[in-house]
């Protein structure tokens, strides 16, 4: 009969708590591997003893392991057992403050604006060894503005699996992320005051790219299906668009104004730039393949892993037929722009393990969670976009919605107010809702809870 646990290791599950039992049993275990509390080449109990231990199902254990297993956390040992992998756990993380809302004194403490992953859980194994890897690599005596080869081919790959888009490595460019290639293509086929069109209400740094190039920004009106195709500007040279996820609207362009975009395209010879910056991510519906797939002549692809790993990664790339992206290239060493090696190498090693694609499972699963946290405690308020991606748009009257921006910060919540993404005429107003940033699916809920709160009582008319 096996003995109990060799370590001496607090281990509990909550019921209660609403989070399935094997997913609080492998936060714990991760938990305790990441602060070196578990130490590589130990001895975990089996599944059926550590199942009698807590008072749950073998199932639940077995999940918990799996999930570790997949993450490169656990090792097994034939007829031995389990075991912590041997990877040096990192120095022990300080822990975030508790999931409260602080004063002004402390400063903002949760954080719902839009735009930005969660890192808590890249801390694994297979994050570490693709660094270690990258280390390892001597930088290329001759530098390659397409980027490097072996990434590339990984890439393309990708987002074959993934989004649907067909090409070779010959048709992908490494960037520095979607803003970047924006940036590159924009200093390749487009000169001072051509005219070109952006989402409105969009994505501001893209205006910012265009503008700061010199060109006319034309606002280009979105409903909730995405861009609206008619009415559009037979004199534009590109239009950038989000058909994935409408940012910051949240609305999925269906296909017939697809196939009328690219018509549109075709006729006057512009260039669709497809933003699709997190097409990874959808919840209650199925995705539509890239925008890229149905015509690669006249549409650009930019992806980034900002969305997916961390902005801080500072890797993307740009998809085009062979002579565009041959001629992307050669401006890009004319502007001697560069991606970074070792962040090249480090996603290249993810790509090539499955590791960025076993991770993306994880997030959907996680953002799923938020995303349903969110909702639950903005109930009773309308919503847009919560199909998708990591935020969603709460709408309520502009007047109402500036005052909770600032009350929620003196409260210590970061919100972000969507007057902002207008270039001009305000049509919908309200919150844009980001949950990738805060630490925990109970900040989301306390920092949520606390903006409904706000919001009914002004609407009411009641002052804060």
């Amino acid at each position: 009969m096996e003995t109990t646990l060799t370590f001496d290791l607090p281990l509990s599950v909550e019921r209660a708590s609403g989070e399935p039992l094997n997913e609080q049993l492998a936060v714990q275990l991760r938990a305790a591997m990441r602060e070196g509390r578990l130490l590589a080449g130990e001895r975990l109990p089996s599944s059926r003893a550590l199942a009698g231990l807590l008072g749950v199902s073998r199932t639940v254990v077995m999940e918990a392991y799996g999930q570790l297993y997949a993450e490169g956390w656990l090792e097994g040992r034939h007829g031995s057992g389990t075991f912590v992998a041997d990877i040096a756990p990192p120095s022990p993380v300080r822990p975030l403050p508790e999931a409260s809302v602080r004063g002004e004194e402390d400063g903002p403490r949760i954080d719902l604006r839009p735009g930005i992953a969660w890192v808590g859980a890249l801390d694994t194994p297979a994050w570490r060894r693709a660094w270690r890897q990258a280390a390892a690599v001597t930088t290329p005596l001759k530098w390659e503005p397409w980027g490097l080869h072996g990434l590339r081919v990984a890439l393309s790959d990708y987002v074959r699996r993934s989004r649907g888009v067909a090409c070779t490595a010959e048709r992908l460019l490494v960037t520095r992320g979607a803003t970047n290639g924006l940036d590159l293509l924009a200093a390749t086929v487009l000169g001072p005051g051509d005219r070109v069109g952006v989402e409105e209400p969009g994505y501001v740094k893209a205006r910012q790219v265009l503008q700061a190039r010199g060109m006319e920004v034309v606002p280009c009106p979105v409903d909730g299906q995405g861009l609206v195709v008619d009415g559009l500007p037979e004199d534009l040279k590109l239009v950038y668009t989000t058909p994935s996820h409408q940012y910051p609207l949240g609305g999925v362009l269906p296909v017939p104004r697809r196939q009328a975009l690219l018509g549109w395209a075709r006729r006057t010879g512009a260039l669709v730039v497809e933003d699709d910056y997190d097409g990874e991510f959808r919840y209650d519906v199925a995705p539509l393949p890239a925008l890229y797939g149905l015509d690669p002549e006249v549409v650009v692809y930019l992806g980034t892993s900002s969305k997916i790993l961390t902005s801080n990664m500072g890797v993307g790339w740009l998809v085009a037929r062979p002579d565009l992206v041959e001629a992307v290239a050669r401006r890009r060493e004319e502007l001697s722009d560069r991606t970074a090696v070792g962040p090249q190498e480090a996603l290249r090693v993810l790509l090539e393990r499955g590791d960025l694609e076993r991770y993306v499972r994880r997030m959907r699963a996680e953002y799923a969670r938020r995303r349903a946290e969110v909702t639950r405690a903005l109930e009773g308020m309308p919503l847009r976009g919560d199909t998708a991606g990591l935020h969603l748009v709460v709408e309520m009257p502009a007047a109402v919605t500036r005052k909770v921006v600032r009350e929620a910060y003196r409260q210590g919540v970061l919100l972000d107010d969507l007057e902002r993404h207008y270039a001009q005429a305000r049509g919908v107003s309200g919150l844009v809702v980001g949950y990738g940033a805060a630490a925990s699916t109970g900040e989301l809920r306390t920092a949520c809870s606390l903006v409904r709160e706000l919001a009914f009582r002004l609407m009411e008319g009641v002052r804060v």
